[in-house]
């Protein structure tokens, strides 16, 4: 494995250590040991930046399934560079704040941190896989982890809840994904994404192109919470305020914007691009800014602001993308793409100010006890660092200068009032609404930052509001936040330190060239007054006057209403999956095995019969069958006497000899079919049977005879005329389409290329351990999950009051 692959695993072989470091390490915090890791990471990625800056890249590949076109690449541009920065830098200050935030005496911390690792390096494997089947894999990892992080404290039903919340949500969204890939696939017959990339043209000539896309945008949609999928992230916030601020404001949440970025290439230009991403990004904009000015949680706030951004920045890479439907050489290539460049720098300053904010709300609720606007007040000057960091976060967030938030958000104001000069996809038609709707929610995000800082900062403290002695945070809980609340200061001072190295290398990785011409792409503080500039003082005017008036309308409906409207389409369709689940269950549960056997033997029917007459499969050869002697006739009606006969035996002596007949004379077939070994395993097993039940003969219960409706029996005998049918055609197409073929019949494949292929000499071995190694291999499995469960009931020791 090259250093890059190293680096992708590295969270997941630490994570395997941990438990062995919690137990053995009790006096030291198990958070000092995970520390190291993210630090290190970041310090390998940032030597990276010469490389990506200068326009070069980074490939590594390593065989997986090369058969089927999947393979562990790890792609290193500016974009996979940028988000894995994100990943380490954030998770080496969330790793330290958990240090802090997590006492050793009372939380599980072996848990926390083996979830938070597998979470790093699932992220990792997302922003670094070049392989679609690859990404997938660590997409759903990092949703299987996230819902672990967020039920950490699984005794609370509101952790367990949103845990379970968020991996419906977001893995139902995966699946979606996955087909997208699959039809991908189908287009250009690769996996790889530079290759799709390289085809870009094939996709968007192909009649899959638009099912494709509308898959793969369930699963960016899905994860980074866009609506209408967005309900699954306010419940989230009952986990642990470190994974808030790394899993929702840094990693998880923009794993859907990475997808969205990688895959421009591929789907831009086009105008259903455009529209889905711009309509539902400005959508979720709106409708998070709105929300969020309703909830009386500093945690509820923070996660419909994260919606918001989150739709803020989809919009930016929707208006972004129609740069691809213009000519490269084009002049105004620049101006069109201001929206990217400001999506990626506001990526990158939404990191910084809400990763810093979500600390500052978590030390708040640990010194204090409470989140709740409604009891805080008057800490300004009892928590003055968390003030001061809250103060610069929260400016930030609501564009105010000379704070990153304000630059990237006049790119986006910048961004919203290009977009109607685009003249294509009807802009001209609907393209005035973007800055209207980007204003309206910039207002509304004004006053939720002022909302979160005049009530929890200013005003009288009231001791009796809080059951703890309230204080400002210790030093180790302070640096991760303070360090955040420095880079949204040099960030927004001097925003040209992250332009030419991370920025602009992103930006033209997500548009395919670069259109800044290599360092042209400044960002100023200042840009004189402007359109974008008189947006900014209409919103902090209006917001500030909308605040200001709060008691008018705090006693409405729409603000006393906290939960989104959503959750009750969720809800509900979560109580009518159950239901449905439960009515056929108890359709198909009946407890008669009998029943069991008919469903699979009718589903049986009905799939193989259906692809057969789909392909035409269907054909008979006679010419090279080969003659039935004498007594294979006489085996043959003695076998299927036996097993006619067995439903009208009522003594149990008779039914079991005649079992045991049947078993010794399928042995016989073995042996004149030349399967010696197969035959040895039925002697031995059939005769084991036969004795077994011989010794077990007074225990077994009388046979009679069951009464069943001539109907019942008509089904019976349909379903067994069928499943006898249609598999001896199966076996006769087989053997006449391979004759017809000239690839001559099984046997002779397996007996020419066992050798060869898997180097071995008993075919039934090769067969079983490399022709159908997969196979094997989860028959494997399945033995040895049974196994775990017969030894967890050993271990269980139930007495039987448990559920008294």
């Amino acid at each position: 494995m090259t250093l890059l692959h190293w680096a992708t695993v590295s969270p997941f072989l630490l994570a395997i250590f941990i438990p062995i470091l919690y137990k053995y390490t009790r006096s030291i915090h198990t958070g000092w040991f995970v520390l190291v890791l993210p630090l290190v990471l970041f310090g390998y990625f940032l030597s990276l930046l010469p490389i990506t800056s200068n326009g070069g890249v980074i490939h590594e590949t390593i065989p997986w399934v090369p058969s089927l076109g999947i393979n562990f690449t790890v792609y290193v541009d500016g974009l996979s560079l940028l988000f894995a920065l994100l990943i380490t830098g954030i998770g080496t200050l969330v790793a330290l704040y958990s240090i802090y935030y997590l006492s050793k005496k009372t939380e599980k911390l072996n848990n926390f941190y083996v979830y938070l690792l597998m979470f790093m390096g699932a992220m990792l494997g997302v922003v670094l896989s070049d392989n679609l089947i690859v990404l997938y894999v660590f997409w759903e990892l990092t949703s299987l982890a996230s819902s672990l992080l967020i039920s950490y404290w699984f005794h609370r039903e509101k952790s367990t809840y949103g845990a379970q919340k968020s991996m419906l949500i977001t893995v139902f969204g995966g699946f979606a994904m996955l087909g997208g890939f699959s039809l991908l696939y189908v287009i250009t017959g690769t996996f790889s994404i530079r290759e799709i990339i390289e085809q870009a043209d094939a996709v968007l000539a192909s009649t899959l192109f638009l099912p494709a896309m509308l898959l793969v945008l369930l699963g960016a949609f899905t994860k980074s919470a866009q609506f209408p999928f967005h309900i699954w992230l306010p419940d989230a916030m009952e986990a642990p305020t470190p994974v808030s601020a790394y899993l929702h404001s840094a990693t998880m949440v923009k794993a859907g914007l990475y997808l969205v970025a990688r895959l421009t290439p591929v789907f831009g230009g086009t105008p259903e691009w455009f529209w889905l991403l711009a309509g539902f990004g400005i959508i979720t904009l709106c409708w998070g800014s709105i929300s969020a000015v309703r909830q009386k949680d500093l945690k509820s706030i923070l996660a419909f602001s994260t919606i918001s951004q989150l739709g803020l920045i989809m919009c930016l890479f929707g208006l972004g993308s129609a740069t691809l439907h213009f000519d490269p050489t084009d002049s105004m290539i620049k101006f069109y793409a201001t929206a990217t460049l400001a999506a990626v720098f506001h990526l990158i300053n939404h990191a910084t100010f809400k990763g810093s904010l979500f600390m500052t709300v978590g030390i708040i609720d640990h010194e204090t006890g409470t989140r709740d606007i409604r009891k805080l007040g008057g800490l300004m000057a009892i928590m003055p660092v968390t003030f001061t960091v809250s103060l610069i976060g929260l400016a930030a967030m609501a564009g105010l200068p000379p704070f990153n938030g304000f630059l990237s958000k006049e790119m986006f104001f910048s961004g919203v009032v290009t977009a109607t000069t685009l003249g294509i996809f009807n802009m001209e038609t609907w393209g005035f609404l973007f800055p209207v709707l980007a204003w309206v929610a910039s207002v509304f995000t004004f006053v939720y930052c002022a909302i979160m800082f005049f009530r929890t900062f200013t005003g009288e403290f009231k001791k009796e509001n809080y059951d703890v002695h309230v204080h400002e945070a210790p030093m180790g809980m302070l640096i991760s936040p303070v360090i955040l609340g420095s880079l949204v200061v040099i960030f927004g001072l001097f925003p040209n330190l992250l332009t030419y190295t991370i920025i602009e290398p992103a930006v033209t990785a997500i548009l395919g060239a670069d259109v800044f011409g290599g360092g042209e792409a400044n960002i100023y503080l200042w840009h004189g007054f402007n359109p974008e500039l008189f947006m900014t003082i209409a919103v902090v005017a209006f917001g500030t006057l909308i605040f200001m008036n709060m008691k008018k309308w705090q006693q409405t409906a729409f603000y006393l209403r906290e939960r989104d409207p959503l959750n009750r389409v969720y809800d509900s369709s979560l109580d009518w999956l159950i239901k449905g689940s439960q009515g056929i269950t108890r359709v198909q549960m009946t407890g008669m095995l009998r029943d069991y056997f008919a469903y699979m033997c009718v589903f049986m029917i009905l799939l193989f019969g259906y692809t057969m007459v789909r392909y035409n499969a269907f054909a008979i050869d006679t010419v090279n069958v080969s003659v039935i002697s004498p007594y294979m006739w006489v085996l043959t009606l003695v076998f299927i006497g036996s097993t006619l006969a067995i439903p009208f035996i009522n003594h149990r002596i008779t039914a079991i000899i005649v079992v045991g007949v049947i078993g010794f004379l399928l042995a016989l077939f073995f042996v004149i079919f030349r399967a010696p070994d197969l035959a040895l395993t039925q002697l031995l097993v059939e005769t084991v049977t036969v004795v077994l039940f011989m010794l077990a003969f007074y225990h077994l219960p009388e046979l009679r005879k069951e009464k069943f409706t001539p109907r019942f029996n008509l089904v019976n005998l349909f379903i067994s005329i069928g499943v006898g049918g249609l598999v001896t055609l199966i076996a006769l197409s087989s053997f006449a389409l391979g004759t017809e073929a000239g690839l001559g019949t099984i046997s002779e494949y397996f007996i020419e290329n066992s050798k060869e292929l898997a180097g071995g000499y008993n075919m039934v071995n090769v067969i079983l351990v490399d022709f159908r190694g997969l196979d094997t291999l989860l028959e494997v499995l399945v033995l040895g999950i049974a196994a775990l469960g017969v030894i967890a009931m050993i271990k269980l020791r139930m007495t039987g009051r448990e559920d008294v």
